[in-house]
């Protein structure tokens, strides 16, 4: 983590600034904590990557087998010792979300070269050079990384680890990445000249995402997806899809601009292991926040 980055943060759970303990540094802040002392939260900082979560150690408990990871990437005593004490006292029955997670960044590290993210990094192009961007579901940084070229300050927020820890594994001043649930980001009231949300709705409830980065933006908004909403257990409660967006898109005040005001197809290919391919066709929405009349 960046240490100037520390202005654009603010406690997940009473909003107000954090504080920063630094336990080793270099040309980021390699481990520490960020800590608010009105509620007494302490977020670590674990290989250059804060992990502000509501409770740390529900986190693990349902990620067993980075429990192991994060206590072997840690270096110093002090962390160490604060993740001794944050460890779930037994196992949990449950899926191990970390594998999960680590399996689906080996897959999106693998199709990094898809058509999708070449065709959508060259409508990104077109946008004006913005001061301040933040990425919902920025996984292993393969849109944030090309984003820091034409901006200034670049965020990503993701809730792996094994994603995050891979997109932070190149240094770039104007870029920083965090683990975060994106419905309880720790950004405060801070707007944004640009906000972007890829792939997210069928893993986010719709309606929830699209009402946070709406409050969120003062300019753009970028979101993508195939409206794959079948997913067992998992599956958001109001699906939303192409013409259901943009209508509620345009109801938060924006209007549709780079030719997605029609709903199109943009192709995406997931490459799951040697013998297997996915190929989802996806749509864009680019939208801009309308001025508002004096």
């Amino acid at each position: 983590m960046h240490e100037k980055n520390l202005n654009f943060l603010r406690c997940i759970q009473c909003r107000r600034k954090i504080a920063l303990d630094v336990l080793q540094s270099s040309n980021e802040i390699d481990e520490g904590f960020l800590i608010c002392y009105n509620c007494n939260m302490i977020f670590p900082i674990i290989e250059k990557i804060p992990i502000i979560v509501n409770d740390f150690t529900d986190y693990l408990a349902n990620r067993f087998s980075l429990q192991g990871k994060i206590y072997a990437l840690s270096r110093t005593p002090k962390m160490k010792e604060f993740l001794k004490k944050s460890l779930p006292k037994s196992k949990i029955s449950v899926i191990d979300h970390s594998l999960v997670e680590e399996h689906w960044s080996k897959i999106y590290k693998l199709s990094s070269h898809s058509s999708f993210y070449s065709l959508l990094k060259s409508k990104l192009n077109d946008l004006p050079s913005c001061e301040n961007v933040v990425e919902f579901g920025s996984s292993v940084g393969i849109v944030s990384n090309s984003l820091r070229r034409n901006h200034k300050n670049i965020f990503g927020i993701d809730i792996s680890f094994f994603a995050t820890l891979y997109a932070k594994s190149k240094s770039f001043s104007n870029l920083d990445y965090f683990v975060a649930d994106v419905l309880n980001h720790p950004f405060g009231k801070k707007k944004f000249d640009l906000v972007l949300a890829l792939n997210m709705l069928e893993v986010v409830e719709p309606l929830k995402i699209l009402e946070k980065i709406s409050q969120m933006t003062s300019n753009y908004v970028v979101l993508s997806d195939p409206y794959d909403y079948v997913r067992g257990k998992n599956t958001v409660n109001f699906p939303l899809y192409e013409n259901d967006i943009r209508k509620k898109i345009r109801s938060f005040g924006f209007s549709l601009i780079k030719k997605t005001n029609i709903p199109n197809s943009i192709n995406w290919t997931l490459k799951i292991n040697p013998r297997t391919k996915l190929n989802y066709k996806v749509d864009v929405i680019i939208a801009k926040k309308l001025k508002k009349l004096d």
